[in-house]
């Protein structure tokens, strides 16, 4: 049996925060605002699997009010994750995820992505596709006010 899950999160660029996005850091003059580390494409990706498994999103287990999550690292938020769709009896197929940013360039980064990826969720990493995209200069992204993430994931029942 397999299941499949779609997640999609979006934070704000702002001045004075770390740019972490799937667990690499990505020298850059702004970082994205959130509770945590605000790494979206980590929380993409955890809302596809925790959607795969129809246990909500990351927001009822990881509660942006709950202070034992400010400036968390969304790595081992993810690690979480995988526990808890194991203890549901599935493991991960496969995931798939695009960043979209027009800037900064993700290029150089896809690789360390993928690696911190496949760790946390303790797959291998040719389970893990990471990509990247612009929006060609439109929307809130292009006009790089923020940075967003889509993530798909297939669980398979462990036997």
């Amino acid at each position: 049996m397999i299941r499949i899950g779609h997640g999609y999160d979006v934070h704000r660029l702002v001045p004075e925060r770390k740019l972490i996005i799937g667990g690499a850091h990505i020298p850059y003059s702004f970082g994205l605002w959130g509770h945590s580390d605000a790494d979206v494409l980590a929380h993409a990706i955890m809302d596809a699997m925790l959607g795969a498994c129809a246990l909500g999103d990351i927001g009822q287990h990881f509660p942006d009010n709950d202070p034992a999550y400010e400036g968390a690292d969304s790595m081992e938020l993810l690690k979480k994750v995988t526990a808890i769709i194991g203890e549901k009896g599935y493991k991960i197929g496969n995931i798939d995820s695009t960043v979209i940013a027009e800037r900064p360039h993700m290029a150089n980064y896809i690789g360390s992505m993928r690696r911190n990826i496949a760790e946390a969720c303790g797959v291998d990493i040719s389970a893990v596709s990471v990509k990247a995209t612009t929006e060609e200069k439109l929307g809130f992204t292009g006009a790089c006010e923020g940075i967003a993430a889509h993530a798909v994931c297939v669980l398979e029942a462990r036997k």
